[in-house]
């Protein structure tokens, strides 16, 4: 064996790279969509949600 002889495959860094770019936009994706879904839908909804305060208030009659 000689081990000062290369490989027959040669690295790939293109796949290599773009593993990591794929890698880094899921990534990404997975931290922020989740985020910015919660905070749409809890925008719009606060207002909605709210019910008038009233009260009922006895009258006496004279």
């Amino acid at each position: 064996m000689n081990s000062n002889s290369q490989s027959a495959n040669p690295p790939d860094t293109y796949s290599h790279r773009l593993a990591d770019i794929v890698g880094t936009a899921i990534a990404l994706l997975t931290l922020t969509l989740p985020i910015l879904v919660i905070a749409n839908y809890s925008s719009t909804s606060v207002g909605n949600n709210q019910q008038p305060i009233t009260y009922n208030l006895k009258t006496s009659e004279d």
